[in-house]
């Protein structure tokens, strides 16, 4: 069954998205967006020579919606910054948060939420894993920034790949 379907989380996010995209459940589409859904990981199997190893799949859900809350949130957030004045935009800067989090599945969605709540940016991994640095738009309280991202984002991924 893996040798022909390699990867079906993958295989039916994509179908997903096909019928999202196409706006259209019709029969063609769901056929094509299955083959597609059934072909592309099978395809890319050598392109990904760790498979992750899912071991709490709810805590998806409940960080799925926890990054969707922080990313409307910075939203409103990084607008009040850019509307402020300059007097608002005095605080940024880099910092670094240690790091527990090793599977490489795990530090790349990290990135990923990192990367796509507005007013943070991945800068630097440091080669051992250990040290996270981030460039925050309003850094004002490094150890804050500390605590959210190990509680909210870096435990639950923890749970989720190790």
């Amino acid at each position: 069954m893996k040798r022909w379907l390699p990867a079906p989380v993958l295989s039916a996010f994509l179908l997903v998205m096909w019928l999202l995209l196409a706006r259209s459940v019709s029969v063609g589409q769901v056929l094509l967006g299955a083959l597609l859904a059934l072909w592309i990981p099978w395809v890319s199997m050598r392109l990904r020579p760790l498979q992750p190893r899912i071991r709490r799949p709810a805590t998806i859900v409940r960080l799925t919606a926890t990054v969707l809350l922080d990313i409307v949130r910075s939203c409103i957030a990084v607008s009040l910054i850019v509307l402020g004045g300059a007097h608002r935009r005095r605080n940024s800067g880099f910092m670094s948060i240690p790091l527990d989090l090793r599977d490489a599945h795990g530090l790349a969605v990290l990135s990923a939420i990192i990367n796509s709540t507005p007013g943070t940016v991945w800068a630097e991994l440091s080669e051992d894993r250990r040290l996270l640095m981030i460039h925050v738009l309003d850094l004002r309280d490094e150890q804050a920034w500390i605590a959210t991202i190990k509680s909210r984002y870096e435990k639950p991924l923890m749970a989720i790949f190790e």
